[in-house]
């Protein structure tokens, strides 16, 4: 904790929006973004909706670029360059800047569309880039490129922790001194029949078909799993020194951050949430903050019947009975951004305490009574002035946990 790390620029593409300030204005207005799937997709599928990206990225990115690059890559690089523009394109070494770009899956969309192409037409029409496109650290790798950083490339993959994961380390990367700025987020563009069938038959996702826009329902006793989204979210992380020489303006400081593991279920949390409050409870140790300091939780909150429940008993051991503090679950109109979802839902994160506002909760109309939370529902909700903080809260299949510690600047 020898340097202070501070977020000087914010970027994100989701099916709400192709920028910060469109996403941002949809969910304060609690408006979801599903729809159908391909309806050639829907033989056999339970699930049949999906939140698709609301800008298609190929439409922002150069032509012959974009070609080079998975859907999950395109996303990264168009949230990345968002960040850095509204950073202010700070000038700084570039062996003094660094990326981590996490994904949970990577670019399976290209390696599911090339398999077609050999089984087609032959290994011979197999395009040079499909490897760059299909590995893991591909988004990353991008990033790096388009950056020209050189202090670190790095790519976290911990399933639906990693965009979060991405932020804790490209931190840990400014206080240990390795750099002076680090560009941080996480990517998801898995929507896909292989993986929605996936995920079917572990039951994961909503079945409310009927009505795609009411299907996520964190907290709601009638929720039924969640929906799948795509999308990128990119922070600028700087030292506060750096930024603060350069005059440039601070969102909110990355105060402290915790991350553990459950040991319980590949795909389940433990069901009391011992993991994840014990990750709350490291981030507010790491921040120098207490509980009750804590005006604001962005929930995991899927939507599914276990992960809510958990979460919310982690909240309440964490923060303890006496906390104040005003939850947001706002994959319930995001969908669920896998990989992508801690970086994006970590910029609404940065905005509630830099607006001083909490995004509602859309569809949540009858709590479940095990959720002993002050949840928002259709309407943001104020929040204290003064100095204060908020938790962003992010898990996995595997039993990864990451709880990351934000303070108004």
């Amino acid at each position: 904790m020898s340097r202070n790390v501070v977020v000087t620029g914010l970027g994100a593409t989701t099916p709400l929006g192709g920028d910060v300030p469109s996403t941002w204005a949809r969910l304060l207005r609690a408006e979801p973004s599903f729809g159908r799937t391909p309806a050639e997709w829907h033989q056999d599928l339970p699930c049949k909706i999906a939140a698709f990206m609301a800008v298609d990225p190929e439409t922002v990115l150069d032509r012959v670029e974009a070609r080079k690059m998975d859907r999950c890559e395109q996303a990264a690089v168009v949230a990345t360059r968002e960040a850095w523009a509204d950073a202010g394109s700070p000038e700084v070494d570039p062996l003094r800047l660094g990326a981590v770009m996490a994904t949970g899956i990577g670019g399976i969309l290209s390696m599911l569309g090339a398999y077609d192409i050999l089984l087609d037409r032959g290994p011979s029409r197999i395009s040079p880039h499909m490897v760059p496109m299909l590995m893991p650290n591909g988004p990353a790798a991008f990033v790096g490129l388009d950056l020209g950083a050189l202090a670190g490339v790095h790519s976290p993959v911990s399933a639906c922790a990693s965009g979060a994961e991405a932020i804790a380390y490209g931190a840990e990367m400014i206080r240990n001194g390795r750099a002076d700025i680090v560009v941080a987020g996480g990517t998801e563009a898995a929507i896909h029949q292989l993986t929605m069938s996936g995920f079917s038959a572990m039951r994961a996702l909503s079945t409310r078909n009927d009505d795609p826009n009411t299907a996520s329902r964190p907290y709601d006793i009638d929720r039924d799993g969640f929906v799948m989204g795509e999308g990128a979210g990119a922070l600028v992380l700087e030292a506060e020194e750096f930024a603060r020489a350069r005059g440039a303006r601070i969102y909110a400081y990355v105060a402290g951050a915790g991350i553990t593991a459950d040991g319980h279920h590949i795909a389940q949390p433990d069901p009391e949430g011992l993991g994840a409050a014990r990750a709350m409870r490291y981030a507010l140790a790491e921040a120098d903050l207490s509980p009750l300091d804590i005006v604001h939780v962005n929930a995991h909150a899927t939507s599914t019947p276990q992960g809510d429940v958990a979460e919310a008993l982690a909240i309440r051991s964490a923060l303890g009975p006496n906390s104040q503090a005003v939850i947001s679950a706002t994959k319930s109109m995001t969908g669920h951004m896998l990989g992508g979802a801690g970086s994006v839902e970590s910029v609404f994160t940065i905005l509630a305490l830099y607006n001083r506002l909490a995004p509602p909760t859309a569809n949540l109309h009858n709590i479940d009574p095990q959720v002993d939370l002050d949840v928002t529902r259709s309407q943001p909700r104020p929040l204290p002035a003064g100095d204060i903080a908020a938790l962003k809260n992010s898990f996995g299949f595997g039993g990864h946990d990451i709880a990351v510690a934000f303070r108004s600047a």
